[in-house]
């Protein structure tokens, strides 16, 4: 589920996923893959890329990237590869992802070497891509457990992990603080709604936690609490996993939220969710590390005002990290030269040069790119920060509370191929509940229901 940074609101678009297979067309595997020649008992997997054994790879690679932002940070990283890869050519394209990817994939024509892909979508394409088992083995260990699990598919690796996308609450320290309230006394979600109830003393007025109102958006969120109890919409086989005690827990916390008048419901980030959040009215936000966009583009009055710290654990000494949203690099099969692709993706998120060009400051973002952390353990390193404290949050040390929630995040499961139309049931059931015309568990139930009937019944 897509690191969702500055530029990337455009998911809230769910690309339509096949309902059957895409058909196969992959190159010449022997050709992509010189250590695949031998002996039958010594050949290796067809299905798994190799990296070239050449000294001095050359080729030509075509890169996928949606437009904006991250084009332009990872359009830039390019030079430096060339440094150490002087023979490789990137052709670098903006492309809508979303529209394209599917019909290439069928054609088979103009198929690029690598694409920027949501997590979310890349269970879709499986049978179409690279197992990148064989080639990610060195690093497997230094990667994000999350980010691993939602990558694997029936024991394959199809995503090189990207980005880590931890959630944090985000809270208006002056806001809070005014009430009386210490931060440091929000260890659980009980507690949070102990603090949103004091706030609301002091501040009649207030509805101080966010209620996410997009159906879309509040689906994402509630996997992100999901994923502090170790748990998802499908387990790792792609069963659906819904209608649990896990589940029922948080439905029932976002449920009392609304009844006790603690919640302003409202979509991300649109003017009546900023407008409360201007007006010292919405002072509790748990959501992914990329809401610190908002203290630094959207809330002018109360930019500053603005921290970070781990999510309150569900139970007392319980996770405080929970995963929402992300993305991957994929390799498709049909790609002319794939190997030299994996090496562009290697070279961007496990070398030294590639990721502190990519994550470090830059010509885009000065102070480094803070919407999200490196995947990549070695990266994510507590002490050597590779983003700059956000002067938006007080000059808060941001990577250090990112980083340390994203050392708590439990493993995930494979992102289902169903999951974006899990949103039209479990996603606006939510939001009915949240009107008062559904209970908790009426929600799990029919949910559940639907998505198995018309969604994973009919694949």
């Amino acid at each position: 589920m897509r690191h969702i940074s500055i530029n990337r609101l455009a998911i809230l678009v769910a690309c339509a996923l096949a309902a059957g297979s895409l058909a196969a067309c992959g190159p010449d595997i022997t050709a992509d893959n010189p250590s695949a020649s031998g002996t039958a008992s010594e050949q290796i997997d067809p299905n798994k890329l190799q990296a070239p054994d050449a000294s001095s790879p050359s080729g030509e690679i075509t890169i996928w990237d949606r437009s904006g932002d991250l084009f332009e940070v990872f359009d830039a990283v390019i030079a430096k590869f060339n440094e150490k890869y002087p023979d490789i050519v990137v052709h670098h394209e903006a492309v809508d992802i979303s529209a394209k990817l599917q019909n290439t994939l069928i054609t088979g024509t103009d198929v690029p070497d690598g694409v920027f892909l949501d997590d979310a979508y890349v269970a879709g394409y499986v049978e179409h891509l690279w197992d990148l088992s064989d080639v990610l083995s060195p690093y497997l260990n230094d990667i994000a457990k999350q980010k691993v699990d939602v990558n694997t598919v029936g024991g394959g690796i199809y995503g090189v992990p990207y980005d880590l996308d931890p959630g944090l609450l985000f809270y208006n320290t002056v806001a809070i603080e005014a009430a009386g309230i210490d931060p440091a006394s929000i260890q659980t979600y009980d507690d949070l709604l102990a603090a949103a109830k004091k706030y609301q003393q002091y501040r009649p007025s207030a509805k101080p936690i966010h209620l996410e109102q997009g159906a879309w958006l509040g689906q994402l969120q509630l996997e992100m609490y999901a994923n502090q109890l170790s748990t998802s919409l499908a387990d790792t086989s792609g069963n659906l996993r819904l209608n649990t005690p896990e589940y029922l827990k948080i439905l029932t916390w976002l449920d009392e939220v609304q009844k006790q008048g603690l919640g302003t419901r409202a979509e991300y980030l649109t003017p009546s969710d900023i407008g409360a959040l201007e007006a010292q009215d919405e002072v509790f936000y748990p959501w992914a590390i990329w809401f610190d966009f908002a203290p630094q583009q959207q809330l002018p009055k109360t930019s500053g005002e603005w921290r970070a710290m781990q999510l309150p654990a569900w139970d007392a000494g319980g996770a405080r990290g929970g995963a929402m949203g992300g993305s991957s690099f994929i390799l498709p099969k049909a790609g002319k030269n794939s190997g030299l692709a994996w090496l562009f993706y290697e070279f961007l998120m496990f070398d030294q040069v590639g990721y502190t060009a990519v994550y470090g400051p830059n010509a885009v973002y000065p102070g480094g790119i803070n919407t999200s952390i490196p995947a990549y353990k070695l990266a994510a390193d507590p002490s050597k920060p590779l983003f700059q404290p956000v002067e938006a949050m007080g000059n808060q040390d941001l990577w250090t509370i990112a980083v340390e929630a994203g050392q708590q995040i439990p493993g995930g499961a494979p992102i289902p191929p169903w999951w974006d139309g899990a949103v039209e049931y479990l996603g606006n059931n939510v939001q009915k509940m949240l009107d008062g015309a559904m209970t908790p568990q009426q929600v799990l139930d029919q949910s559940a229901a639907d998505i198995q009937a018309n969604l994973i019944d009919r694949q």
